[in-house]
């Protein structure tokens, strides 16, 4: 983990708003493409992110920190992947209301429309899908609890771990225009998309640093 504290409660919900409402935001058009949302929610740390080389905390924590979601194993694409709460638009929805629909359906956790924040940049998948990203103020955020039908596991990923001198990780790819973009977490890694969302919020977000990101490719795996 980095030696850089970052702020906690109000004061960091205040730095977010603050930086995301400046942001310009870079949106697309879907031009056939299906559209979804995801929910990079921010909560406090609570008992950690019960992985390898991230310490468990025993006691509730004001840290910061994202929900972060496995894949269930039966799921037909990306199973066992890393995610942000989320899934495809509904016919009449925003994707505001998309993303906070997707927290409650995934992950039990029930916002009001003033939790969300702001939005990062549109991102085009290689599958297929425009997703729009939502940064939603998830509070304590005390009984999330999985849908077991689509979720494996909910972690709490420290913020503080987004500012590795590690991160990110960029490789080439046969075929791939751009790099593709990796954020590590504890001894592992998050692909694209998720990578980039978390990517621009670290940018933007924890370091004031308005950056793009939607140039990043995916790997090879996640292109269909």
């Amino acid at each position: 983990m980095p030696g850089r504290a970052l702020p906690s409660g109000e004061p960091f919900r205040s730095l977010l708003q603050a930086r995301l409402g400046t942001f310009r935001v870079q949106t697309l058009a879907a031009e056939g493409r299906r559209r979804a949302a995801v929910a990079v929610a921010v909560t406090e740390a609570g008992h950690g992110a019960d992985l390898p080389g991230l310490p468990r905390r025993e006691s509730w924590s004001e840290a910061p920190a994202l929900l972060l979601t496995r894949r269930a194993a039966g799921l037909r694409s990306h199973a066992g992947q890393w995610a942000l709460p989320g899934g495809r638009i509904d016919e009449g929805e925003s994707p505001e209301q998309a993303a906070l629909r997707e927290l409650a359906e995934e992950v039990g956790l029930v916002l009001d429309p003033s939790a969300v924040i702001g939005r990062l940049d549109d991102y085009a998948t290689r599958s297929g899908y425009l997703i729009t990203p939502l940064v939603v103020w998830a509070g304590a955020a005390r009984q999330v609890v999985p849908n077991a039908a689509e979720v494996a596991a909910i972690h709490r990923i420290p913020a503080e771990e987004l500012l590795r001198p590690d991160a990110p990780l960029l490789n080439q790819v046969r075929g791939a225009p751009h790099p593709v973009l990796r954020m590590p977490v504890a001894q592992g890694w998050i692909a694209a998309p998720t990578a980039i969302f978390l990517y621009q919020f670290r940018e933007l977000c924890l370091l004031g640093r308005p950056t793009r990101a939607a140039h990043f490719d995916q790997p090879v795996f996640a292109w269909r």
